[in-house]
């Protein structure tokens, strides 16, 4: 690794501040979205975003400072993964939170121990399959942006009002003009600018109720099992798997990328050793009640731009978001936030989510037509599902759970056939630009 110059703490610490909020809305959304989606009243949301901002500074740190068992020692932040949002509402709403942290548990356990040999499963994934699955996750959540822009509750007479409709526009229009027109660091929290923006305007029309922020404590511990004892439910559990393996597949990207940046060669157990942090993270995340964390490829650029590159600016990251997590009034801030912002911000988001699905297909020969009707039929089949799930009810219960999954029926379907059409050809790998959770 080529050696780097110290920085002073003061200089540390503020590039530090700027890495904590280069993934902070990404990571925050995801908490918000999903207690949003399963109902969760004020004082579980403000539990849940502020332990998740405290699990992501815990789960830095476990990469940050490498060992001879785990973490990969490289100025890494880590965040909750975008692609994670689809599938754990899913789960979450078909049964219930318990069952989902313990699908997000078994798949932190599976991520620790198949680390050694996940470079032979790595060929399962190529930006085919990745690139498909990646496409289905972001349109199938298309209309959970558009429940939350009307208002959230479609039984609700105010549902898709004028005000409702208004604050919704408003906010996709600031993360567009922040997202066009910004520049730097700017434009990498236009999504954060947006929100903000929107909550102020929403909070002028009457949308707003601070009594979350006055009701949350100053400070709390984090606990174990807040929600309860986790239940284990196969199809839930091979859903969290596939979208781990997902999540493994960009931190490779990001890890030789933060190599090529630092000047330090990749081995095979600085990859290992970087699975083991992530699967401990996410193992970690089910326990204490949060969500699954992947490494956050924006920060790659930061690390570029500032010409910084030890580990010192990650290091006060981790520790600022230790720090807010156990300050619950900076969480409950976050859940003030009205559906329709929230919903503005969704389909941006997700509609980013489902284009950079898109642009990791690119990578792909599609004069070929194997890997044509691989994403076709693959795409088909998790769209269908998702808008038609009873088109499975007379299957036995344990194949409803299986088939009833937009994003396990497209798994299944594009590794399989990959496989079936593709096995004896080599096929590109996924490119550090084309990660799910890339800001350029």
């Amino acid at each position: 690794m080529t050696k780097q110059p110290d920085i002073s703490a003061p200089k540390a610490a503020v590039l530090g501040l700027q890495h904590l909020l280069a993934m902070y809305s990404g990571s925050v959304l995801v908490p918000i979205l999903i207690g949003a989606s399963l109902h969760f009243n004020s004082a579980q949301m403000t539990y849940l975003v502020s332990i998740d901002i405290f699990m992501c500074g815990i789960a830095t740190a476990l990469q940050v400072f490498a060992n001879r068992f785990f973490g990969i020692g490289l100025p890494v932040v880590l965040g909750c993964a975008v692609q994670a949002v689809a599938p754990l509402i899913m789960i979450g709403q078909k049964f219930d939170p318990q069952t989902m942290y313990g699908a997000i548990i078994a798949a932190g356990a599976f991520v620790f121990l198949i680390s050694g040999v996940f470079a032979k499963l790595r060929r399962f994934f190529p930006p085919l399959v990745t690139g498909t699955l990646i496409t289905v996750i972001g349109l199938s959540l298309i209309p959970v942006a558009f429940q939350n822009l009307g208002g959230g509750d479609t039984t609700a007479k105010s549902f898709g009002s004028m005000a409702n409709l208004a604050v919704g526009a408003f906010t996709v229009l600031l993360i567009l003009a922040f997202n066009v027109w910004g520049r730097g660091f700017v434009r990498s929290i236009a999504i954060l600018i947006g929100l903000i923006g929107g909550t102020v305007l929403a909070g002028a029309l009457g949308m707003v109720s601070f009594a979350p922020v006055a009701e949350a404590s100053w400070f709390h511990v984090p606990t174990p099992f807040y929600f309860g004892t986790p239940h284990f439910e196969w199809s839930s559990i091979v859903t969290m798997i596939l979208i781990s393996l997902v999540s493994m597949v960009e931190s490779t990207g990001v890890f030789f990328a933060l190599g090529d940046v630092v000047g330090r060669r990749i081995e095979q157990d600085d990859l290992r050793r970087g699975y083991r942090a992530e699967g401990l993270a996410v193992l970690l995340g089910g326990v204490f009640n949060t969500f699954p964390y992947t490494t956050f490829s924006q920060n790659v650029g930061l690390v570029q731009l500032s010409g910084i590159k030890t580990r010192k600016p990650v290091i006060f990251s981790a520790a600022f978001l230790v720090l807010l997590g156990l300050l619950p009034k900076v969480g409950a801030l976050a859940t003030i936030i009205p559906d329709p912002v929230l919903g503005g911000a969704m389909l941006v988001m997700f509609g980013m989510v489902a284009v950079q699905g898109i642009r990791m297909l690119q990578q792909v020969d599609f004069h070929n037509d194997k890997n044509l009707l691989v994403a076709a039929i693959s795409i088909g089949l998790g769209l269908g599902v998702t808008v038609q799930p009873d088109i499975v009810q007379f299957l036995p219960k344990t194949a409803q759970l299986l088939f009833s999954s937009g994003i396990l029926m497209a798994s299944i379907s594009a590794v399989g056939l990959n496989l079936l059409f593709n096995s004896k050809q080599q096929q590109p790998e996924l490119e550090i630009k084309d990660g799910l959770n890339e800001r350029d």
